[in-house]
């Protein structure tokens, strides 16, 4: 095995392999009454950060006799296959029902023997450095890898004398009690600022981050009147279009079909500031530009071709153009109209709904995926709507219109009627300007969040590996050395083999206990 030998062990310590102090996935005597109850621990049972169970269930014995693991009061569990492995999945065998427990079989079982502190094991091999070994060690194929059981035999432990043991054990519930604690406090900041951006994005498109503003700039053209405007832009642009001959005529008269707003009536719309109005997004769509969702079978990835912006490309607002598949350029000119200029707002459609980003100008000339909709917005400030598409309300709108065909899928027509709060264009730059200062102040308290959760996860490792290496806590030169330990242990074992040649005694039965004997 690839474990690094320990060097320099304290005074009265000794190095020895776990299958020397511990019997390895052990058994129940066959003797036991079926109808006893027994503790029952299914992989969730098992905790990834601390070695109490997370629940336990109680079964009659006879139901789990047979194909299941078998543990008992003060054994040691340990997950085998990955990746519960590698998330630190164990616990330590307290409180069963009778004394005795049964659970999956994806668990590693080491009962101490000799008095061994059954949590000091636990700790060792909680360890990540220990889990990253055993991931080293795995046998099995791919998504059924598990650690072997010679592996768990193999494995050295540094072993202090049983007072020190009990030493380490209560220092570290101390210490690491304190560190679960700070965690916990952290684990809180990733809670508190989801709800601090959805409460930035419900302030802004509801009018009240910019209610000091509009009182600060009462002449500013209203939504009513930018409506008034735009709609009488549009049929300029289209009777210049209607006298116009050429090819591509009619498709182009086709997308003027925008002139006005068009509310749909089965939404309850909440009240807005006076210069607001509530409009659809079909008429905040450009009518020159395609509203459409992209390229159905993009085929091979290649490298070469034309970039292609799918679901898992879109997240915080942008596009990661670093992750970008290509296609190639003879699907990519099947699909012109959904090809990108730069600017457009793109959404997902199809199984993940609502996820937007504006497209970069960098993209110019990519292309878009089946699940992915391409929304000009030429005429408005379009990174205003992508907050408006951010909020939560939007988001209940959009999941509420998806259909269920093989995958939930948003449907670009229901898309078109889902209603936006559109505010004074002016408007609409500063509340992109003041969300914009408000998500930059989160993405700082959000930086320092993961430097401290780091610290944090290094400082249990710091403290595990020098509990390990004895610096924990002071050594006792009256502590009877592990030797002398591990040499009981030894006879313990020689005599069990000779009772094992012998008749079995019988297991006892007391006050509804069982006594292993």
């Amino acid at each position: 095995m690839d474990i690094a030998p320990m060097t320099d062990l304290p005074q009265g310590w000794t190095l020895t392999a776990l299958g020397e102090i511990g019997d390895i996935n052990p058994r129940h005597p066959s003797n036991l009454s079926d109808g006893m109850l027994v503790s029952f621990a299914s992989m969730p049972a098992l905790s990834t950060d601390r070695p109490e169970f997370e629940s336990l269930q109680e079964r009659p014995f006879g139901e789990v006799r047979k194909g299941f693991t078998h543990f008992a009061e003060g054994d040691v569990l340990f997950a085998k296959i990955t990746p519960c492995m590698e998330n630190g999945k164990g616990a330590v065998a307290v409180d069963l029902r009778n004394g005795l427990g049964c659970g999956t079989t994806e668990i590693h079982v080491v009962r101490p023997l000799g008095r061994i502190v059954p949590h000091y094991i636990y700790h060792y091999l909680h360890q990540p450095s220990i889990r990253r070994q055993a991931e080293a060690n795995f046998t099995g194929s791919a998504g059924q890898a598990r650690v072997p059981v010679s592996f768990i035999k193999d494995l050295e432990i540094p072993i202090p004398p049983l007072a020190e043991q009990q030493r380490i054990v209560a220092k570290l519930e101390v210490l690491l009690g304190k560190v679960d604690a700070c965690r916990k406090r952290l684990e809180k900041i990733p809670v508190i600022l989801k709800r601090f951006r959805q409460s930035a994005l419900a302030a802004a498109c509801s009018g009240r981050l910019t209610a000091d503003w509009r009182e600060e700039n009462p002449v500013v053209e209203s939504a009513e009147m930018l409506i008034d405007r735009i709609s009488r832009e549009r049929r300029r642009r289209h009777d210049t279009l209607r006298c116009t001959h050429g090819t591509g005529r009619k498709k182009a008269l086709a997308d003027y079909d925008n002139f006005d707003p068009a509310l749909r009536g089965d939404l309850e719309l909440p009240d807005l500031p006076e210069t607001w109005r509530w409009v659809d997004l079909r008429f905040l769509m450009s009518p020159e530009e395609a509203f459409c969702y992209g390229v159905v079978q993009p085929g091979e990835d290649d490298h070469g071709g034309p970039r292609l912006v799918r679901i898992c490309d879109l997240g915080g607002g942008l596009v990661r153009i670093s992750d970008l598949r290509g296609i190639t350029a003879k699907v990519h000119g099947q699909y012109e109209r959904s090809v990108i200029s730069g600017g457009e707002v793109l959404i997902s459609v199809v199984g993940t709904i609502g996820r937007a980003a504006i497209a970069p100008t960098e993209l110019k000339g990519a292309n878009i995926a089946r699940a992915v909709a391409k929304i000009p917005i030429r005429e408005f400030e379009a990174r205003y709507f992508l907050l408006w598409l951010s909020t939560s309300r939007a988001e209940t709108w959009m999941v509420g219109d998806a259909r269920e065909v093989a995958r939930k899928t948003l449907n670009l027509e229901q898309l078109r009627t889902l209603p936006a709060p559109l505010p004074p264009i002016p408007e609409q730059q500063e509340i992109v300007r003041r969300v914009d200062a408000l998500f930059a102040l989160a993405d700082q308290i959000e930086t320092r969040y993961a430097k401290a959760k780091t610290h944090v996860d290094r400082l249990t490792q710091s403290i595990l590996a020098k509990a390990f290496r004895g610096d924990l806590v002071p050594q006792d030169p009256n502590d009877e050395p592990a030797s002398v330990l591990l040499e009981r242990i030894h006879l313990q074992r020689q005599g069990a083999g000779v009772a094992r040649r012998q008749p079995r005694r019988k297991g006892v039965m007391a006050a509804g206990k069982a006594v292993i004997q």
